[in-house]
């Protein structure tokens, strides 16, 4: 069934626009990062295929890969194998600038150059002619982003790719690449623990009629309410160098997930669902980019597009979330008094 079928069927499903493009996204979109293999374990072919089907099979039809995920390109070659012969409404999204070289060292390149080839190479790779949405990844810290925009402006203008956008630039370097390339789309963090761009970044994206696709809703599982105080990490799990899986914030998370969990109870709805749910009702967030493995974790975060979260909802996880900064703000200003 064509995707923009299967999302009249489903209530209350809003398909949004990112910026003034005409081109039309569900509000949870599926994040490719995690079938790259590169730091999920137990990923292979099959699961990775059924998990992209899935996410269509509910409705999804937002998909966001990068050149870089996988050292091979994996993702993207698995995203063109599965929509291969049904791309009809369905938005794809990749990124250029960031690589692998063969001693697994990653090299940031957002010189015009090597965008252009990554450009040609993710298009072969799924087998495309064009690319709905093509994101500079990251800043390189050499190349001007000036420069990067151009190209980026360049494969737009030449029909490789119908819109632009940016991930993980500051806020200074998204206004010097929007003077050069019109952005559609912003890409960057941002979950209920990390809301560092709503000081900035979102109210200039939204003067500007600028999109946001963010991703980290579930914060890395942490908000899936599945990892709780008595959770123990394999020694070498990356999480692991991320401050909110460490104390003294670990702590005051679990307190959040405490309040999450009685949410839960009360509204019959899965944690998941909520955190998904809330993320996509922040004001100027457009999409939640949701990384999944497997087809029943896609599933369980697109149910939150099957509806609104009453405002009542809203407002207790807002207070659950501002209590957990209060505690935050008090234990900084205790530490600075010592």
């Amino acid at each position: 069934m064509h995707v923009l079928a299967v999302l009249d069927t489903m209530m209350q499903i809003q398909p949004r626009e990112l910026a003034s493009s005409g081109i039309l996204v569900t509000p949870v979109a599926l994040g490719l990062w995690p079938i790259s293999g590169m730091t999920s374990a137990g990923v292979n072919d099959r699961d990775s295929l059924a998990t992209i089907d899935a996410a269509i099979g509910a409705g999804i039809n937002f998909l966001d890969t990068a050149y870089c995920y996988g050292a091979n390109g994996e993702s993207e070659r698995l995203l063109g194998q599965a929509i291969r012969g049904r791309r009809n409404g369905l938005v794809i999204a990749t990124k250029c600038g960031i690589r692998w070289e063969h001693d697994g060292s990653r090299i940031n390149d957002a010189s015009p150059e090597r965008i252009r080839i990554e450009c040609d190479e993710s298009l072969e790779r799924m087998g495309l002619d064009h690319i709905d949405l093509m994101y500079l990844h990251s800043a390189d810290g050499r190349i001007p982003v000036e420069a990067s925009a151009g190209a980026l402006l360049e494969i737009q203008q030449c029909g490789k790719s119908r819109i632009t956008g940016v991930s993980n630039l500051s806020l200074v370097d998204l206004q010097k690449f929007h003077a050069v390339c019109p952005v559609s789309v912003v890409q960057l963090k941002y979950n209920m623990v990390q809301r560092q761009i709503e000081t900035d970044i979102v109210p200039w994206c939204r003067e500007q009629g600028i999109s946001l696709a963010v991703y980290w809703p579930l914060m890395k599982g942490l908000l899936a309410g599945k990892m709780r105080r008595d959770f123990t990490f394999d020694p070498s799990d990356k999480r692991l160098t991320y401050p909110v899986f460490q104390s003294p914030q670990w702590e005051r998370n679990q307190d959040l997930l405490d309040e999450l969990e009685k949410i839960s109870n009360d509204t019959g709805k899965p944690v998941p669902e909520l955190v998904v749910a809330w993320t996509i009702q922040r004001p100027g967030i457009t999409a939640a980019l949701c990384g999944a493995k497997r087809s029943w974790q896609i599933e369980e975060s697109a149910r939150a597009m099957s509806g609104p979260l009453a405002l009542e909802t809203v407002a207790r996880i807002d207070r659950a979330i501002e209590a957990r900064d209060q505690a935050e703000i008090s234990a900084n200003s205790s530490s600075n008094d010592t």
